[in-house]
């Protein structure tokens, strides 16, 4: 079976090497420095020490799964690359709320998906394995389908820990609520994620943001509750971790914000709420973003 990795960086890298370590056949799908350093070779530390030779393309190929591990906004182009080949199944594994959408527009067999693994770029070509957590992949439809038990076997087969489940999409909504309370104050702040639970003024504008997610969340029928306690204890959990829109603003980089607080301020929109702090949020992370682009 040839499973591949649409955007190997940290996340992609760390599966894409988990997998070809179970003994699939692995294209790693990179572009730049990233790829010609993956051309000489993958390094893993962290929980695992490792080296390894692994196939590095710059376009994707034909393959039974594709893994999609790009940033949120190079998913339509990605999906367009895809419709040139014959992919497979494709499960994202991405931040933010719509990449499901934006792929199905293209593609036909698409899941979603959620992971805690936690993993960092060091370096072009060495990624840091810096937490073990759970995967879990679902079909949009709710169903159990053929496509996402094939998936969670090549992840359980992996080492990975992995669940099939029915409500990938209120997974997928939680994950992203969360990320937008905790990620856009560590990227404003310039702080790691432990400092939104600890600092008592961050903490009282990451529940308010935290809040205004979970009524979103009720509004289009999710089932949730208590939503800032679990944003408290994510927090804690990953405390010494800079979030990846840290890093993208430390690097000068383009933020994943648009699909994150930017997803949850238009949804509220439309079902005529407001979410205050989240625009708050949304808007000084792109001015912050634009004055690094700049």
């Amino acid at each position: 079976m040839r499973v591949q990795i649409m955007g190997a960086g940290a996340l992609g890298c760390l599966f894409g090497y988990l997998i070809q370590r179970a003994g699939y056949d692995v294209i790693f799908v990179a572009r730049g420095k990233q790829l010609e350093a993956l051309k000489k070779g993958l390094r893993i530390s962290g929980l695992v020490e490792d080296f390894v030779e692994v196939n590095a393309k710059e376009n994707p190929v034909n393959a039974d799964v594709t893994f999609v591990t790009v940033k949120a906004y190079d998913t339509e182009n990605v999906a367009r690359i895809l419709a040139e080949v014959n992919c497979g199944v494709v499960c994202s594994l991405q931040n933010g709320i719509g990449n499901e959408e934006i792929l199905m527009r293209y593609l036909d067999r698409v899941l979603g998906g959620v992971t805690t693994y936690a993993s960092n770029l060091v370096d072009y070509g060495h990624v840091e394995f810096a937490g073990m957590g759970e995967t879990f992949v679902g079909d949009l439809s709710g169903e159990i389908t053929d496509d996402v038990l094939k998936v969670v076997e090549v992840l359980r087969n992996s080492g990975i820990n992995a669940e099939a489940v029915r409500d990938i999409r209120r997974r997928i909504w939680l994950k992203a609520v969360i990320n937008s309370a905790i990620n856009p104050i560590t990227a404003v702040c310039r702080c790691r994620n432990g400092a939104v639970a600890e600092v008592r003024e961050l903490w009282k504008v990451a529940e308010r943001i935290a809040l205004e997610g979970e009524e979103v969340m009720k509004a289009l029928g999710f089932e949730v509750e208590d939503v800032p306690e679990i944003v408290r204890e994510v927090a804690m959990k990953t405390r010494n971790n800079r979030s990846s829109m840290l890093q993208d603003i430390e690097r000068g980089r383009r933020t994943e914000i648009d699909f994150i607080n930017g997803a949850i301020v238009r949804t509220a929109k439309e079902l005529g709420m407001d979410t205050p702090f989240n625009e708050l949020m949304w808007l000084l992370v792109k001015g912050v973003e634009r004055l690094g682009l700049d």
